[in-house]
């Protein structure tokens, strides 16, 4: 069934909080463990329901912003979804609580229950407000992302529709994309300001009441982190600090020189050669077409999933006016189905989000046999192993894509290990904003670009106000929507420049644990994923320094000059 064939109905939350308590009073009354076991599937079927027609309203709202209907129903989500939370977390609560819970961890594993533990610390009826405050906060910020309509070389263009310009080859051309594009975030700077300052406060006032000091402990209760904590994040900061950022600023170093810079600026940053980044051949259904024969060659497995994905127009891939900037995978959990919607712009960009976004796909719908919906996708960490790794695994058939293929490999390479100080910026400017929920939003602004310095020791704003006074941050929608998620991203990168140092001595036993990790989906930890899938922990001592001096190695050896 295609994906404009799905049926949407919007569900009646008064019947679906009498069926869900129903079925959950049955739970906690029952006689043995068989009779719980049977309950929790009803409860799972009737969430899976309720959380498919959410995500299919989620998905077509983000296709086209200006569509009222489906306006109306992401409004509608956003008012009754903390009502949903509010009825899982009493049934994470009468899942802790079990009589049975032996039996039921013996047949489900640990980790629903570790789930069950921080969803029960993370929830209460009293926050129910402040949730549908934050959704609504949330969905103001994508909206006004998504009006962008930037004046540029005669025609009004969406932030991603700005990207081709700021990849240009000519300098005067990138700077004044650049300056267009940042003169938006300018323009709205008090509204952009406005909307955080009240999400960082909705979420301390949802900690205070939860009983944590501040939204720090609760974002990572939220991020179901059970076996790392702020103290081995942080120390895992100084590691890239001391490791990652001399390479970085190495790196750019070399790119100045490339593009014949006395200084590289901020807009130059994203051009990796004189002539210009490696381009994809084709366009949006060419590309595709390619992606097919890639994953046909890849594996048996991969072949069959996008063979599906292409059949059932599971993919929404191309930039248009009114459609949400940037790309996700979500997973529609009623048809079993993955979803991929990104932006393409003719650039590198399509081809990176084509193989991450499939990477996320892929493991879903590797794993879409588990029964309970906590398993469908691991924690957000281990989520992205598997789309930062897809990327790497399909180096050998880049040639599909491009004509120039080293430049293209040397450009993606280095960009994903430049992002690893910039991850990091993200995560330490909201560990400081969330334990200093009173600062104006004018020393927040400071801050970033305080801890900017200490990272990304390269970067020449080139007197751009706007930037100088530290609002970067404005258009990093995780900040605003997912807060603590970024540091997840250089978790994976880590772990997937693992996977790409084994596929390169050995691709097909490289293969064989990327393929295993993806079959066990969320039933496991993300310490434990990274042990069952043969990888070192991020934060095991040593392991930064290692993938830094392999990623030095493999891109001295494939640089061009």
């Amino acid at each position: 069934m295609k994906f404009t064939e799905y049926e949407y109905k919007r569900p009646n939350i008064k019947t679906f909080e009498e069926q869900f308590n129903q079925l959950l009073n049955d739970f906690i009354k029952a006689k043995n463990y068989k009779e719980q076991d049977e309950l929790m599937s009803k409860i799972n079927t009737l969430r899976n329901e309720f959380e498919s027609m959410e995500q299919i309203a989620y998905i077509r709202h983000t296709i086209n912003t200006e569509d009222k209907v489906y306006e109306e129903e992401q409004k509608y989500f956003d008012e009754n979804g903390p009502i949903y939370e509010g009825l899982v977390a009493k049934y994470y609560a009468a899942l802790v609580d079990s009589k049975y819970k032996d039996d039921l961890k013996e047949k489900w594993g640990e980790q629903l229950f570790r789930i069950a533990k921080l969803k029960v610390k993370s929830f209460s009826q009293e926050i129910i407000e402040d949730l549908k405050l934050e959704n609504k906060l949330m969905s103001e910020y994508t909206k006004l992302l998504s009006s962008a309509k930037i004046p540029f070389e005669g025609e009004a263009r969406t932030i991603p529709q700005l990207r081709p310009f700021q990849m240009s080859h000519d300098q005067d051309i990138r700077k004044r994309a650049n300056e267009a594009k940042y003169n938006f975030f300018k323009e709205n700077e008090e509204k952009f300001d406005e909307i955080y300052d009240k999400l960082v406060k909705v979420r301390t006032r949802m900690a205070q009441k939860l009983g944590y000091e501040n939204f720090v402990e609760l974002g990572y209760a939220r991020m179901l982190r059970t076996d790392y904590n702020k103290d081995m994040v942080g120390n895992l900061r100084k590691q890239v600090k001391e490791y990652i950022v001399p390479l970085a600023t190495k790196l750019r170093e070399k790119q100045s020189c490339r593009l014949n810079l006395d200084q590289l600026k901020y807009y130059d940053e994203i051009l990796t050669f004189l002539d210009g980044n490696a381009k994809p051949k084709g366009d949006a259904k060419e590309i595709l077409e390619a992606g097919k024969k890639m994953y046909e060659g890849l594996s048996n497995e991969t072949k069959v999933f996008f063979e599906y994905m292409m059949e059932n127009q599971l993919m929404d891939v191309l930039s248009k006016g009114g459609k949400s900037p940037g790309g996700y995978c979500t997973y529609i959990a009623k048809y079993k189905a993955p979803f991929i919607f990104s932006n393409f712009n003719g650039t590198a960009d399509d081809i990176d989000v084509l193989t991450h976004e499939a990477g996320h796909a892929f493991q879903v719908y590797e794993s879409k046999e588990f029964e309970i919906p906590e398993y469908n996708f691991p924690t957000l960490e281990a989520c992205e192993i598997h789309s930062m790794s897809m990327e790497f695994f399909t180096y050998p058939w880049m040639d599909l894509f491009f004509d120039e293929v080293n430049k293209y490999k040397f450009g993606h390479l280095s960009e994903a290990f430049l992002f690893i100080p910039y991850g990091v910026v993200v995560d330490e400017f909201q560990h400081y904003v969330y334990e200093n929920p009173n600062v104006t939003p004018k020393e927040r602004k400071c801050k970033w670009r305080e801890i900017e310095k200490k990272y990304l020791t390269y970067r020449d704003y080139d007197g751009n106000e706007f930037l100088e006074n530290g609002g970067y941050w404005y258009q990093q929608g995780h900040i605003f929507k997912n807060p603590f998620y970024y540091i997840d991203y250089v978790l994976a990168e880590i772990c997937a420049f693992q996977f790409f140092k084994k596929s390169i001595d050995d691709f097909d036993g490289a293969w064989k644990d990327y393929l295993k990790l993806c079959k066990v989906g969320g039933s496991k930890s993300f310490l434990e994923l990274v042990d069952f899938s043969n990888l070192d922990s991020p934060f095991e001592d040593g392991s930064i320094k290692s993938v830094a001096e392999g990623i030095e190695k493999y891109l001295d050896h494939i640089s061009i000059k």
